[in-house]
């Protein structure tokens, strides 16, 4: 399905959805679900919490369809998730900070996930390239939470400026910058940790 065909696919569900078509909504959130609870978690660094940030994400969303008023899809959902998560953090006494890795049966971390592994790949491969994605959570959580917020956006979902600025509420100029600062703390983390870590 080329780009066009799946951009006016996915308009008609919007305009279906914003008519109270519970199916047509239920397909936007199967393409959305993901990126929604990945940007839970990064704001929230607690799974459960992000689950159910992004359970509450999509109910005020299909509440609200009738108010959508166009532009980016992805960006309003990533808006709503991005209120929803800092609603639970003030609701939260303290903020944990976990690995986003997922947790196992016995609550011990994953340390290949599914969607990381690559069949193609030697274990050894696995197992360095899931201690460096823990490693790099774990710089990651240290970076403000503005700086951690837009890197993740931008770097990660490939999100334009204007599609962050929305999620944010902020100045298209304030995300470039406060992308600016959490670059540069990346790179100096990351060259920082290679004195000390082989990876």
């Amino acid at each position: 399905m080329n780009f066009k065909r799946q951009s006016f696919r996915e308009e008609n569900l919007i305009k279906m959805a914003m008519r109270g078509d519970l199916e047509s909504f239920n397909q936007l959130v199967l393409r959305y679900q993901d990126v929604a609870y990945h940007h839970a978690c990064t704001i929230l660094k607690d799974i459960a919490t992000a689950e159910d940030a992004t359970q509450d994400s999509f109910f005020r969303a299909f509440q609200s369809m009738a108010g959508f008023r166009g532009g980016s899809f992805r960006a309003w959902i990533l808006k709503i998730v991005t209120n929803s998560a800092y609603d639970a953090l003030r609701r939260l006494k303290r903020r944990p900070i976990e690995s986003l890795l997922p947790d196992d049966d016995y609550s011990g971390e994953i340390e290949s996930p599914a969607w990381h592994a690559d069949p193609t790949v030697s274990v050894e491969k696995i197992v360095e390239q899931a201690e460096f994605l823990t490693y790099l959570s774990q710089l990651l959580a240290e970076l403000p939470e503005v700086d951690h917020a837009v890197l993740t956006l931008i770097d990660m979902y490939e999100f334009d400026y204007a599609e962050a600025a929305q999620i944010l509420n902020v100045p298209t100029g304030t995300v470039k910058s406060r992308l600016a600062r959490a670059r540069l703390q990346m790179s100096s983390k990351l060259g920082e940790a290679k004195k000390y870590v082989v990876l």
